[in-house]
């Protein structure tokens, strides 16, 4: 969304709003807040905040690593990944459609590393390239090899497990590294129904995101190696990572790491609904079908580009995203609660009814305020 979108969008009350743009827009619980009220506070930067250490012995054990580094971002998290584990000149290979490559390979001006992407298949990068790339005659020497899930670009899409240890056994038996971008790592555990030590076995360091599905306001973690991670650890001052009484935050990430990943399945459950919902409201009209929280509707051809889907569905109180210029993602989250899915399903219809005029149902757009004016949270 524009700033311009959001200038044309109506004043709405903020419970009025249904905002499926991220799960990065969900906020802390009430539990949280007594948390970050009551935290034993100490200077990072110095000889430690208790909490932030907490946090990192608990993270630590939970993925089944041998320590765990507290950053501001997942993005922090990757690259200390990359900077602690492979050397200036080396190769970091990725599947060509993650996170890291699409989206992050700018800290390469930082690293020295070329990132080369491989294709993939719904996030999962094809095996034979990856031997290639680590083949001893390949032009450079890949040191550090990535993988991600749940995938960011494939539509929240899980990893296999089994495709997970095959890259994971192929990259150590050639000397490489291997690094988990697992920012919704809690969800693909959910939606494999595997405990998440379980996926993170697959990696030498693992990147674990605390403010989306999870709920808490910011921060991230890098888990690893003992060695790797004091690496890192120097490395986060470079980076200007280093913070003081961050035990504030990392009181929130306690509770979001301890107690919020047992409802993550709500939130899949609503994501199958609101697909279900989206599939049947025009035939033009294709939603993926989610493994996890993330829903991409595709948009016809021809016909009104994403910008104007986004900005309609802005002005009947749903919030979304463009992901290209045919295509929406939905992302359900702590905050979408079943009246949440029907008003994003009847702003769609309406919308559909606006721009798609040809054909599909159409109701009334007051029937999208009488659901809101039940009290939907945003």
């Amino acid at each position: 969304m524009t700033p311009s979108d959001r200038q044309t969008l109506p004043l709405l009350p903020q419970a009025l709003l249904v905002d499926l743009r991220s799960d990065t827009v969900t906020q802390p619980t009430l539990a949280m807040y007594e948390r970050m009220r009551m935290a034993p506070l100490g200077d990072d930067g110095l000889d430690g905040d208790p909490t932030a250490r907490e946090l990192e012995a608990v993270v630590a054990h939970e993925l089944g690593k041998e320590a765990a580094l507290f950053v501001p971002t997942a993005t922090m998290a990757n690259l200390l990944a990359a900077l602690s584990q492979a050397e200036r000149q080396a190769q970091v290979v990725l599947e060509s459609t993650s996170h890291m490559f699409t989206s992050e390979r700018g800290g390469a001006t930082l690293t020295g590393l070329f990132y080369a992407g491989l294709p993939g298949v719904a996030g999962a990068m094809d095996v034979a390239a990856l031997e290639q790339a680590l083949a001893p005659s390949a032009p450079l020497r890949t040191a550090l090899v990535c993988m991600e899930t749940t995938h960011t670009n494939a539509g929240g899409a899980v990893l296999p497990l089994a495709h997970m240890q095959a890259v994971s056994e192929l990259a150590r038996s050639r000397g490489a590294c291997v690094h988990l971008d697992g920012a919704r790592l809690f969800n693909a555990a959910v939606a494999l129904d595997l405990p998440v030590r379980v996926l993170a076995r697959t990696a030498d360091t693992v990147s674990l995101c605390l403010s989306k599905g999870l709920s808490a306001p910011a921060g991230a973690l890098l888990a690893g190696p003992q060695a790797t991670v004091a690496r890192a650890r120097r490395l986060r001052r470079m980076l200007g990572g280093t913070q003081r009484q961050v035990g504030v935050m990392a009181a929130a990430g306690l509770e979001a790491v301890q107690v919020m990943p047992a409802r993550l399945a709500e939130d899949h459950d609503r994501a199958r609904r609101l697909s279900q919902g989206l599939n049947g409201i025009h035939p033009a009209l294709r939603a993926s079908a989610p493994a996890t929280n993330i829903v991409l509707l595709e948009l016809p051809p021809a016909g009104h580009d994403s910008s104007a889907w986004v900005q309609e569905l802005g002005r009947a109180g749903v919030l979304v995203r463009a992901w290209g210029d045919r295509r929406l993602r939905l992302v359900t989250h702590r905050h979408t609660d079943d009246a949440a899915v029907e008003v994003a399903l009847a702003a769609v219809r309406a919308v559909a009814g606006k721009l798609m005029p040809s054909g599909g149902s159409s109701p009334l757009a007051d029937s999208i305020l009488h659901i809101q004016q039940q009290g939907v949270p945003g």
